[in-house]
This record gives structure tokens, sequence and C-alpha cells, in this order.
């Protein structure tokens, strides 16, 4: 079964947002060990405002930096304490629930080894697994379980992919088979999804691409000087309920076909939106409705995934941070040090891990961003490894090329 490319209809593609894939393919070495281990990786797309998510509350330029708009703990919406440092965004409490169960691990100040600000190359290079943007049609996903498989350490008997999306992303292209499921009830596309789209079709079908850009054009010009509208960066309270419907039903989805015990092991799943340059709000606006959205997929993919959940690693990850400094409009722009979410019942949770840059002028990322010092392919090369038992040179050399000197981190789950 060689790979499959599904492309969405026109209802589809107007109004499709977020996908998921998964396999079915188990590591047989895992399985020796008494094990059934599943993985799901999901991205943030947009860019995650790692300050705003998790606050570096004994920073001592913590404030100054971010003046009133800084989570702390004595504030009028209380951060969550993780330790004597780092809080957690106060919109997250199944994640702080799962945090204080030793079922969650927070990896701060983290990056791709991406050092520029575009959407689309940072969301490549971290689906790809490469160093740099455009270099690789696959990503690093699909080729681990294509070197498991090559390892003879999978069992391909009964494979079959998921997705759930109106486009394939990156992350899972490649030699493994894949197919799709679309959720009921789906959120209007965002001009991210849009663009991937027009992009998509100009290379596949320039007729409809043609017709979308038109029908994106018209629904701007409708949309412009409504009196009912809201404004740049907020989202109706109507909105906020239909956006975590859609996230529990697609999140809870994923868990359930993982949690089958002839179903997936391996799944990726994605949600825009995080691009919050106008009223961020991290503690009661926009960016604490999205991370309240994201709790409740992580609270829907634990219920779903039942007695699995004991053997289940969720790696929640994004193409790069956020502006250090708040910006005129009350938000923040893209940036490069962010915040990476792992849960799951087969971690050793319970901890922050952060090689901590400062905040000082003098330490930001050429004097703006939050400084990369954990290399996020480290992260995702040890759960790999330890998890799945993917092997460390193939690691290395085929599903991250060019990562031998990216040592991959230890001790991540039980």
């Amino acid at each position: 079964m060689g790979f499959r490319h599904h492309l969405p209809n026109r209802r589809e593609a107007l109004l499709g947002a977020g996908s998921l894939f998964a396999w079915s393919q188990m590591p047989r070495l895992a399985r020796a060990e008494g094990r059934d281990p599943r993985l799901l990786v999901i991205v943030l797309r947009g860019a995650l405002d790692g300050l705003g998510a998790v606050a570096p509350v004994g920073d001592p330029d913590w404030i100054g930096l971010r003046g009133d708009r800084a989570l702390v703990l004595d504030g009028k919406t209380p951060a969550l304490p993780l330790d004597s440092f780092f809080a957690l965004n106060p919109a997250m409490p199944n994640l702080y629930r799962l945090y204080k169960a030793q079922q969650a691990t927070i990896v701060h100040a983290t990056a791709t080894p991406y050092r520029e600000r575009s959407h689309f190359d940072g969301q490549d290079v971290l689906e790809s697994g490469l160093a740099r943007p455009g270099a690789i049609d696959t990503g690093w996903l699909n080729r681990a379980l294509v070197e498991l498989a090559s390892d003879g350490q999978v069992d391909l008997r009964g494979s079959r992919a998921l997705g759930v999306g109106a486009v394939t992303p990156l992350v899972v292209r490649g030699k493994a088979p894949v197919m799709s499921w679309v959720p009921q009830k789906l959120l209007a596309a965002s001009d991210d999804t849009q663009a991937r789209l027009l992009d998509l079709y100009q290379h596949t079908d320039p007729k409809l691409a043609v017709a979308l850009q038109a029908r994106v054009r018209l629904a701007a010009l409708a949309g412009t000087g409504g009196m009912d509208a809201p404004a740049p960066g907020e989202l109706p309270e109507f909105g906020i309920a239909r956006l975590r419907a859609y996230v529990a039903e697609t999140a809870g989805t994923a868990a359930r076909f993982l949690a089958k015990p002839d179903g997936p092991r391996v799944g990726a799943a994605g949600f825009v939106g995080w691009d919050t340059h106008i009223n961020e709000g991290a503690a009661s606006g926009q960016l604490a409705n999205l991370l309240g959205a994201l709790d409740v997929a992580l609270a829907a993919i634990e219920t779903n995934m039942g007695d699995a959940w004991r053997e289940t690693v969720v790696a929640v990850v994004t193409e790069f941070g956020r502006t250090a400094r708040i910006n005129g409009t009350d938000g923040t722009d893209h940036g490069t040090g962010t915040v990476a979410f792992l849960v799951g019942g087969a971690l050793r949770g319970g901890r922050v891990i952060a090689d901590w840059p400062g905040l000082k002028q003098a330490q930001l990322y050429e004097d703006r961003d939050l400084k990369p010092t954990t290399d996020l392919r480290a992260v995702l090369k040890g759960l790999l490894r330890d998890h799945l038992r993917v092997d460390e040179r193939a690691l290395a050399s085929t599903v991250f090329p060019e990562s031998a000197d990216v040592t991959p981190t230890s001790g991540l789950v039980g």
C-alpha cells in the first residue's frame, strides 16, 4: 500500500481546519517488553506565546518585561505554581492536574533550528524534521514509522492511517499509507488555513485555486464594516464554545482510535489560530481561550484513552514562539523560544525542563525574543527512542537528518 494524498472537496476546503493522522503499526520490541505504547503529536499552528502559557514568575525581570499583563501568582487571575520559578496559565486546570499527578512535563525555552519568523517555513521545519525549510517533502513522523518497518520491528498486518482535516500536514507525508476522516462540525478556516489550501491547489488544481481565491476575497469584502463583527483578535462567546467543542471532538476521536486494541498507535493532529498579534490576553483574552480549548482537548484524550492512557504520550508543539514584549496592539509578534507540553500516563512527569536564558535585554534573542536553549528535536528524538524504540542511528540520519550533534533527551518516559 503506497502513500495516498487526500484532496478535500470544496466545502472541506472552505471550512476545514485541523488535521490528524495515525497508523496501527506497533513496535515489536515494545510488545516484547510487555508494552503497547501510543504517541500523539499535536501541532499548534500560528506560534504559541510560551511566556504567556508558562510564566517565569521567579525571574526578577518578568514583571518589568510585561508589566500588568504579566501572569503572576497573586494576580486577579492567579497563575498556577509549577515549581519555585514557573507558573502555568490558569486557563489550563486539566494540564495542572496532570502535572501534579506526574503525568505532564513542560519544556521551556525550546525551538526547532529555524531562526526566521515565517509561519510557512517555521511549520515546514517543525514537521519535516530538517534544519531548513523546503528541503524535503516528507515528515519526521512518517519516516520514523517507515524506519521501524525497515528494521522489522513493526507488524504491518492490518495497518491503516487515519486523518482528520482538509490538508495533509507535512509531518505525516511519506511512504506510510494515509487516509482521511473529516469531523461533522468544522471551524471556519483561518487565514493561515486558507493560504495553505491556495498553495496546495495552485500546484494540484489551478482552476479550483482561482475559484477558492475569489471566494476568499468575496468573504473578506462581505465582512468589512460590519457593525456586529468582533474586534480584531477577539472571539465571541459562541465562538469560544464552538472552538472548545471542535477540539474536544477532534482530540477525543483521535484518542478513541488510539485506544482500540486493533487501532492505530501513532498519530498527529493540528489546530490553527495561535497567531495572537492583537489583543492576546494571556489571563482572560484570546490566548486564555485558546489554551482553555487545548486543555479541554487534553482532558478528552485522557478520558477516551481509558486504560491505554498509562502507555500514552501526547506531545504538543508549535513552529516558534512570540516576542517577549507586548506590542502596541496588546498582542505579541513572531518570536523564537517557546514551550512544548508533554502529557500522558507513560511520562515521568511533574517537572519543567529548562535551561533558562533570562529575560534581561542582553539575554533576549536578537533583543526581542525568548532565547531558545533546548533543541526541540532532542525532545522528539528522546520520545521516539525511549517510548517507541526507534533506533538512535536512524533518528540522527533518517528521521531527523543531519542531527547527530543533537543528543536525545533521556528520562522523559517511565
